[in-house]
């Protein structure tokens, strides 16, 4: 043909009939493989007198077939056709590895398909036992399938499904309609399922479930190793511990063994026991060492419900930083939260930012490190280290280390302000009691009184020096203050305050860094 072609370009004439006349003569010398004919030995056989190209036979009947052998107690063999139909204790041997047995079966030479009936028909191919009551075996593609229910097990794992198929040179199953893969530790459902036994691997493309005596996992898209159990999912991925804590991801590696989860993007750990949700872009969870992991936008909020209608109340606090670990102890019960660099926290009536919170549950004891600066209302406090201590009411003490400076703002220009080395602030039932400023105390303080109308006026300014202070509070206010060792304090007409009394040393008003809002805890 190409020939032709050529001639033609070359601008030669040639008759197109002769050269398609000369390719068919090429093509009729081209040899035709002939195909095999089943062979057979029986001890009895005749031929089928309705039908002379059929042999009946009978007693131990042995058929062979391009490598295949067939045993069965009877069976009818089509010489023309070459196809061979056998009843009763059938055996197939398709290779060294791999044999059929059932009790009816047909099968073609032509195609070189096997079909095999039983209320048992079993494969077994090595390691692996196929189980089904009709089984087909393509010789070609060495591939066996099933449309009524299957069985296959393969050492101590099992898979069930209504429809399957087996290639036994790849050791590759792909089964569909209800599928079940299971062994003596997990379970798992599906409906769309590949498994590779070499690589002990499971493929699903639909909603599937793995179930353990402590955990569910959850995938939409994704792989299990039956081996190593681990999981790994790309789409809609989910793991749920049994004792409360549940996790949502974009993608998920569940090791399960070391019960060790890896999850990316879009990720939510829900911990019920403790109501905590912690969200961001990447986590880990570690149920051995009971910790979660949360970095890359972490948020995490310790809900706080209300109990006629659980939901969340103004007391839920907002916690984000660039690292947060929170652990919980043997009962599932909230232990410790950390949290490292760009620290800040909401709640309703209080705010926080520092570098790095640490929080122990034991002893209800909240630590701030590195620049904190703490909000209450219109006032903020700062000191190189806060340590808040609270019990069921709230706040039951604060510490405020090294350099604490107390602001209250009164209007743009105004401030309240008290300064020392060392605070010690009294709560009674979350309110603020007193405040004792140890060392270096140093103060400047409104004075205010009310009119005729109950309006608050300003009528001068308190400021000075003393060795310790004890600030009383009423209703979250500062109501009296006490000096202590040596003090030295005057009153001022406010237009006469002098400039370094009217902004203590290192005086710096933090507003624009405090979150007014929860997701406010992300700027910076």
């Amino acid at each position: 043909m190409y020939l032709c072609i050529l001639i033609t370009f070359t601008g030669m004439r040639i008759n197109v009939l002769k050269c398609v006349l000369w390719l068919l003569a090429m093509l009729a010398f081209v040899p035709v493989q002939a195909q095999k004919l089943i062979t057979y030995d029986a001890g009895m056989g005749t031929r089928d007198p309705s039908d002379p190209d059929v042999w009946i036979l009978y007693d131990k009947v042995k058929a062979v077939h391009e490598g295949m052998t067939l045993y069965a107690d009877s069976a009818l063999l089509n010489t023309v056709r070459n196809d061979f139909v056998a009843f009763g204790n059938i055996k197939v041997v398709v290779t060294d590895t791999t044999t059929i047995y059932g009790d009816q079966l047909y099968y073609d030479g032509e195609t070189r398909v096997v079909e095999i009936w039983d209320d048992t028909v079993r494969m077994i191919d090595g390691k692996t036992v196929l189980k089904s009551d009709h089984l087909t075996y393509d010789r070609f593609s060495s591939i066996a399938s099933y449309d009524s229910w299957g069985i296959t097990t393969n050492e101590k794992r099992r898979l069930f499904s209504k429809v399957g198929y087996y290639n036994s040179d790849l050791k590759i199953f792909d089964i569909y309609d209800s599928v079940f893969l299971t062994d003596t530790n997990m379970r798992l459902e599906t409906d769309t399922l590949t498994y590779e036994m070499n690589a002990h691997t499971a493929y699903f493309w639909s909603p599937t479930h793995v179930y353990t005596d402590s955990t569910t996992v959850y995938s939409e898209r994704g792989t299990y190793n039956t081996e190593q159990r681990v999981a790994h999912s790309v789409k809609s991925s989910q793991v749920h511990h049994h004792g409360g804590q549940h996790i949502y991801s974009d993608t998920l590696d569940y090791y399960e063994e070391i019960d060790f989860g890896k999850a990316i993007g879009h990720v939510v750990i829900h911990d019920t026991v403790n109501d905590i949700i912690s969200t961001s872009r990447y986590a880990e969870t570690n149920q051995q060492t009971r910790t979660s992991f949360v970095t890359d936008s972490a948020l995490v909020r310790f809900i706080n419900r209300n109990e006629e209608d659980s939901l969340a109340t103004p007391d839920t606090l907002y916690l984000h930083a660039d690292s947060i670990f929170v652990t919980n102890d043997s009962t599932k019960e909230l232990e410790s939260v950390m949290a490292y660099r760009h620290v800040k926290v909401f709640r309703g009536d209080a705010q926080a930012m520092s570098d790095s919170i640490y929080y122990t549950a034991s002893d209800s004891i909240m630590r701030l490190f590195y620049n904190p600066v703490v909000w209450y209302n219109d006032y903020q406090a700062t000191a190189d280290t806060i340590v808040i201590q609270h019990d069921s009411a709230g706040a039951k003490k604060a510490f405020f280390h090294n350099n604490s400076f107390f602001i209250e703002r009164l209007d743009r220009e105004k401030f309240n302000q008290v300064k020392g080395r060392n605070t010690v602030v009294s709560f009674v039932d979350g309110e603020p009691s007193y405040a004792d400023i140890l060392g270096n105390a140093e103060m400047t303080y409104h004075i205010t009184d009310e009119d005729a109308y109950g309006n608050k006026l300003l009528v001068g300014v308190n400021a000075g020096i003393g060795s310790d202070m004890r600030v009383y509070f009423v209703d979250r206010a500062p109501d009296r203050v006490v000096t202590f060792g040596n003090p030295d304090m005057q009153t001022y007409p406010i237009e006469q305050l002098p400039q370094e009394k009217k902004f203590l040393q290192n005086f710096h008003w933090f507003d624009a860094e405090r979150p007014k809002r929860p997701m406010d805890v992300f700027k910076w």
